[in-house]
């Protein structure tokens, strides 16, 4: 078919930003702040700016401090201070409050939807003259000579039979002087930049954790705006790394979120249904008592933090945010760092552009290892792995040294030893979990969340959950490990069918994914491979999350 096609048309200019999450737009402001005449365009796959954006969020202002001082006059929707933090180990039926840990103190900080947050970014942009281009998705690299020149948007209306359809429209070239990749947590592109350019090379493996969020609307009298909840303990059990956050905010709102490490080993876990277990602890339930649920969301998270950071610049563009993994794992934070790390990068690409333009930008890593980025990074280096190597009360134990007495200053780094692919052990050698049926007013099942998503995708195009060896899916994950793709998708997205009479089949319901990419992290050959539908596609957060 791509013979046949018409070439694209190309737009030039100085620099492109794939994404338009913080990190993105924060190098786009900082850009134009540097040289207003500079030509900017970033493209976003989600249909506007903040769609695709899912977070607690609870955010540190200190990056926007740097990047707008005046976000206050300017009318930044940072409205709920943090006011109140708690830090809960639960059993089963109790509750435990622990000492809060410092790196969790969040006097100054404020909670936040942070799609409102970048919906607020992307007007500042767009008034320095950035061009943004949301539902568009950032299908494909362009290189020459071993460059990357820019990125090719993807074609529009091309059927399941990957013909074009009659809505057909070709994708546009955006070339670039330089590109900044900013795709959040496992980009699709980011992924192909680390194979084509070596970038993970004597790196350790990133590893992630799955965040599973719920929006509440609830009952007046039951809010306390700027109170922040976290706990760790129930319904995991001790060598399952993870943990929830709950912070009230806004008018009468509650973001609500499960985090549970991809490392972990029991084929049978589903952490969506982990997550909707533990709103039934009788210390958490009543957060919800009189609420409705009103919105859904799933998305991975990196959690390798310093060890796991790639080599972030490659000829022709640069890493930032999240596709290289800044998030400050103990403080369950990484907007800070990843808005700051877009503002390293443009300042790094201001000064090229400037000179003699070389095909690799230097300066980029040198400005954050002296930026507060890599300070912070570097004394909670140890904490994520501390819990892997010695489990969840060796790691509390662990990070309680760490914090108090060596102050993040340890002679030592741990490393993550191996992916989180390679950690399931086979489904004969694994407890079964059970987990109860869900009652439709607290806890709920996959699709009815899907559908609060707002998850659309346009049914007649080809399947972007795509199968290396679509063998595989029988012959190792189902014989091996008894089909986890359905356990570990938020969504529904993977389902055994013609298992009862002994013939199981893989069958993926594209159109129900909400972009958390954990398929492409956690299956165990790595043989899903998660790529970009057409733009447009996919969930469509509400202000509220």
């Amino acid at each position: 078919m791509a013979e046949e096609l018409p070439p694209r048309e190309a737009m030039e200019f100085d620099v492109v930003i794939v994404g338009g999450g913080p990190a993105g737009l924060s190098a786009a402001i900082r850009l134009k702040q540097l040289s207003p005449d500079m030509a900017v365009c970033l493209v976003e796959k989600g249909g506007e700016i903040g769609a695709h954006i899912l977070s607690g969020a609870v955010i540190e202002p200190r990056a926007l401090n740097e990047l707008i001082p005046d976000w206050k006059e300017k009318g930044a929707p940072l409205d709920t201070p943090a006011r109140e933090d708690r830090f809960l180990f639960l059993t089963e039926t109790r509750s435990f409050k622990l000492p809060t840990p410092p790196q969790m103190h969040n006097h100054g900080n404020y909670i936040v939807s942070l799609g409102n947050v970048v919906r607020w970014l992307g007007q500042q942009a767009e008034e320095l003259g950035v061009e943004i281009y949301p539902g568009f998705a950032a299908a494909e690299l362009l290189e020459e000579d071993g460059r990357i020149v820019g990125i090719a948007t993807g074609d529009m209306g091309i059927g399941k039979d990957g013909e074009p359809t009659a809505n057909f429209q070709r994708g546009m070239e955006l070339r670039a002087r330089y590109t900044l990749f900013a795709e959040g947590c496992r980009g699709s592109l980011s992924k192909q930049l680390m194979k084509r350019f070596n970038l993970r090379d004597g790196k350790d493996p990133q590893t992630y954790a799955i965040g599973i969020k719920e929006l509440w609307e609830i009952p007046a009298a039951n809010h306390k705006p700027g109170l922040i909840e976290h706990s760790l303990g129930w319904p995991l059990d001790r060598a399952t790394y993870g943990g929830s956050f709950l912070y009230h905010f806004g008018e009468n709102l509650i973001s609500f979120g499960f985090v549970i490490g991809l490392d972990y080993s029991n084929p049978w876990l589903s952490p969506f249904d982990e997550m909707q277990r533990f709103k039934t602890h009788p210390d958490v339930r009543k957060h919800f008592e009189g609420g409705r649920r009103i919105s859904y969301g799933a998305r991975a998270l990196n959690e390798g933090g310093l060890q796991s950071i790639p080599k972030l610049s490659f000829p022709g563009g640069l890493l930032i945010g999240d596709a290289a993994g800044f998030l400050n794992v103990p403080k369950i934070k990484g907007t800070h760092t990843s808005m700051k790390s877009g503002m390293l990068a443009a300042e790094a690409v201001a000064e090229a552009l400037a000179g003699d333009h070389p095909a690799e930008v230097t300066g980029y890593l040198d400005r954050l290892q002296a930026s507060w980025v890599w300070e912070e990074l570097s004394k909670v280096r140890n904490v994520r792995p501390a819990f892997a190597k010695f489990g969840m009360w060796g790691g509390l134990a662990y990070s309680a040294l760490d914090t108090y007495l060596l102050r993040g200053k340890a002679p030592w780094t741990f490393h993550h030893p191996h992916a989180d692919n390679e950690t399931l052990v086979e489904a004969d050698k694994a407890p079964r979990i059970a987990y109860p049926k869900p009652d439709g007013v607290l806890t709920f099942d996959k699709l009815s969340s899907v559908f609060i998503s707002n998850t659309n995708h346009e049914e007649n195009q080809p399947v972007h959950l795509r199968l290396a060896d679509p063998a595989k899916a029988v012959d190792v994950n189902w014989n091996h490990f008894r089909g986890p793709e359905a356990r570990f998708c938020p969504a529904g997205v993977y389902e055994f069918v013609d298992v009862e009479e002994g013939a199981p089949k893989l069958q993926i319901n594209a159109q129900n994914c909400v972009h958390c990419k954990t398929c492409d992290i956690k299956d165990p050959t790595q043989n899903i491979n998660w790529v970009p539908p057409e733009g447009g596609g996919g969930p469509n957060y509400p202000g509220g999350m």
